[in-house]
């Protein structure tokens, strides 16, 4: 009996050895809370909302040293929704990040699923913006803005730090599949510089995708005309005959799509102050400009963060928010919002913010609270 307890404690030595050694970690994050929220034109809504802050997720991340300063590592992180238990991305085992990676003296180099220069995950570059790309309508990526997610099939380079200089380069085969011909995949292309030291954080991103052997989405009669226009023709065609009729090419290719992000943070110690700028050039017409300001800060034990951005341009989408908008012209938008995390311990936070966003011109009648309305949230985030 001692000779088995014996063997099952060196067995039990060399298997924790082993799992140091491998460097695995698992880790996750749980967040679940309450929202409510009303859209112009909507109805009150109070739901229960998981990963409105943070994104519920749990992952696996390990890294080995290969010796000479070199190192390979992979992270596998799976998002789901903690109010249902759903996948957040159905049919995907690791739809957060997929990613395997080399680092040394060259920099670093890597390939598989992550998110975009622009975006989140390990590859990301953003700064300037206190909310980063999370809080719903408050955050950088919403609705009014234009951004990309998360991708497949990338390849990503960042060279070594140069006095607090780093250079990145992120490129997608096919943002969801890569397996026809290569003009037949649509392509991400993204360049990327940050500097980070002392006080300072600041990023300038320039991405764009080609958006080759993408089709346009078909427009209908009933999206170019009213039941009432129709008949004022007096074709003798009824509407109900050709409302849903397609009108136009709906094989045409889309044209690229171009992104520029600026971002600028300036740590005093207490609170940080921030600047965020965005150029989008989209391939259905639209064309804005974005001006972010926003802080962050430490108030009564806990992190405050403040923000208000101003979009204006030009938008031609045949439909925008939930009430379908036609929008031709130009646009006017502005949000406010508001954030405070109060950590119970060193992992569980509760969680609260309030934001507000109106719009104008063309998109002053867009029900979507990104546009214009308004949300609560109060939430618990656990972390492991």
């Amino acid at each position: 009996m001692k000779k088995t307890l014996i063997a099952m404690g060196v067995l039990g030595a060399f298997s924790s050895l082993a799992f140091a050694a491998s460097n695995v970690t698992l880790y996750g994050i749980i967040e679940e809370g309450v929202i409510v929220q009303k859209a112009k034109h909507g109805d009150n809504k109070v739901e229960l909302n998981s990963g409105f802050g943070q994104g519920s997720r749990w992952g696996i991340k390990g890294v080995e040293d290969l010796g000479n300063g070199y190192s390979a590592g992979f992270v596998l992180e799976q998002g789901f929704n903690a109010d249902n238990g759903n996948e957040a991305t159905s049919g995907k085992a690791f739809n957060r990040e997929s990613f395997l990676y080399v680092k040394g003296g060259f920099g670093s180099f890597g390939f598989g699923r992550t998110g975009a220069l622009s975006f989140a995950q390990t590859q990301a570059i953003l700064t300037g913006w206190a909310f980063g790309t999370s809080y719903g309508a408050g955050s950088w990526q919403s609705a009014i803005a234009n951004n990309f997610s998360r991708m497949d099939n990338v390849l990503s380079y960042a060279t070594p730090s140069f006095n607090g200089f780093t250079g990145h380069v992120m490129y997608s085969n096919g943002l969801t599949s890569d397996s026809e011909k290569w003009s037949d995949n649509n392509h991400y292309y993204g360049i990327g510089v940050k500097y980070q030291a002392n006080a300072i954080r600041s990023s300038l991103i320039f991405e764009a995708a080609d958006n080759k052997g993408s089709a346009t989405a078909a427009t209908l009669v009933s999206d170019v005309f009213t039941e009432n226009q129709w008949k004022a023709l007096d074709n003798g065609q009824a509407w109900a005959d050709v409302k849903d009729k397609v009108v136009g090419d709906a094989t045409a290719k889309k044209k690229p799509i171009y992104v520029i992000n600026y971002g600028f943070e300036y740590n005093l110690g207490s609170w940080t102050p921030m600047f965020a700028y965005q150029f989008a050039h989209q391939d259905h017409g639209r064309r804005t400009h974005m001006f972010g300001l926003s802080a962050s800060a430490q108030v009564a034990g806990g992190k405050a963060m403040l923000g208000a951005r101003y979009l204006f341009g030009k938008d031609e989408a045949t439909k925008v928010g939930a009430n379908k908008v036609k929008v031709d012209g130009d646009v006017r938008a502005w949000t406010i919002g508001a954030a405070y995390e109060y950590p119970l311990s060193k992992r569980t936070a509760v969680k609260a913010y309030a934001g507000y966003a109106d719009s104008g011109k063309e998109w002053k009648e867009v029900e979507d609270v990104a546009y214009n309305g308004y949300q609560v949230y109060l939430g618990l985030r656990h972390a492991f």
